[in-house]
């Protein structure tokens, strides 16, 4: 395999701001890109890395799904330009390395669903498009590879697919980061905490599906020195504070989404994330890199409840629907230090066992396979 390789880069966004995939393949490409070529071919860019960007404009009013087939009809063409090694994490494009993060449509839509529904699913151009897309991301072939990001994903993948399909998986990476006791201290300062004041931190592209709700209906059955800040925050979030809880509205932050969610991060005293559905989850995760106590979800709900054992190295809740369970977790590990010190030392070990350079690697282990297959033929 060539030391410096040329990668293509096809992805929707860019840059950390947009969310837990976005942020995936930023911090993975933070690395490569110091030690090969790499070209990002997406719709929007938010970010700081020595890449070459090609954007694909796209009109906002047509539907995702035409936008979607649009994206990857050009993709294609420009995939011919000379690379070594394309890695895609949009449907469609069949990169030589296809990563996927969300629940397959094909599950979500076919998987357990009676004949009834299954034609009815078909019927839909929209559903037709994506079906078709995602089929041609997960196709294999010799030197290509299809990467889940959770061994919750694969499981899903493969009852989609069926056990034949090849999956690897490659969780998101971690980086401690020291406290910075300042930082701290400001932007605690901006959120209106005091010190006896314990924040909780819920960080998501889309709150209301990271349960939010479930979050706010905990933080009523806690004392009134408990508050929330919710990163991630868009106007649905909002409305939804405005409708159903306002009183608690002088004991919730809501900040727009950001590229820099450090300063959160180290303001904050407990993370939360009661998911009802998430591939992997990098926020826990990134909190305990941190230096912050986690409450997830169970692996029934988040592919990162895989890699965490419950009063080991996190809060693993039984029911991310029950606020009680919620708060209650609050609670503990905003008033018991020896808990909390417990689960940070299981934690930290966990951070350092998933480092950003292990993925890195693992991602270049493919594309030499990649390449290997590549060259085969030239050399019979």
């Amino acid at each position: 395999m060539p030391k410096r390789l040329r990668i293509a880069l096809l992805t929707d966004y860019f840059g950390r701001r947009y969310g837990g995939a976005e942020a995936y393949v930023v911090n993975l490409f933070e690395i490569l890109a110091q030690r090969h070529d790499v070209t990002v071919i997406s719709h929007d860019f938010d970010h700081d890395l020595p890449v070459r960007e090609i954007r694909i404009a796209m009109p906002a009013l047509l539907p995702s799904w035409v936008r979607v087939w649009i994206f990857s009809m050009q993709a294609r063409s420009l995939m011919r330009a000379g690379y070594d090694i394309v890695q895609s994490q949009m449907s469609g494009c069949v990169g030589d390395v296809e990563v996927i993060h969300v629940t397959p449509i094909r599950y979500r839509r076919l998987f357990g669903r009676s004949l009834f529904r299954r034609v009815l699913a078909w019927l839909q151009p929209s559903n037709i498009a994506y079906l078709l897309l995602e089929a041609a991301s997960v196709r294999s072939s010799p030197g290509r590879h299809v990467v889940a990001v959770s061994p919750w994903l694969r499981d899903r993948l493969v009852d989609a697919y069926g056990p034949q399909l090849q999956i690897e998986v490659i969780p998101p990476g971690a980086t401690p980061v020291e406290m910075d006791a300042a930082n701290r201290q400001r932007v605690r300062a901006e959120l209106g905490w005091t010190e006896s004041n314990i924040g909780i931190l819920l960080v998501a592209r889309n709150p209301l599906r990271k349960g939010f709700a479930a979050v706010l209906e905990a933080l009523t059955r806690l004392p009134e020195h408990f508050r929330l800040a919710v990163v991630g925050a868009d106007p649905d979030v909002q409305e939804y504070m405005l409708h159903h809880h306002q009183a608690l509205a002088s004991r919730v932050s809501l900040i727009a989404p950001t590229a820099s969610v450090t300063p959160y991060y180290q303001a904050a005293d407990v993370y939360v994330h009661p998911t009802l559905m998430d591939s992997f989850g990098m926020a826990p995760l990134e909190a305990m890199a941190h230096g912050l106590p986690v409450i997830v979800s169970s692996a029934e709900y988040c592919g990162f409840g895989q890699y965490v054992t419950h009063m080991h190295d996190a809060w693993v809740l039984e029911d991310p629907k029950r606020p009680g369970e919620i708060a209650e977790a609050i609670y503990e590990l905003g008033n018991n230090p020896e808990l909390r010190a417990h689960l940070l030392s299981h934690s930290d070990a966990l951070v350092k066992k998933l480092s950003w350079e292990q993925v890195a690697e693992q991602y270049e282990a493919l594309y030499a396979d990649c390449i290997a297959h590549h060259i085969q033929p030239r050399n019979q």
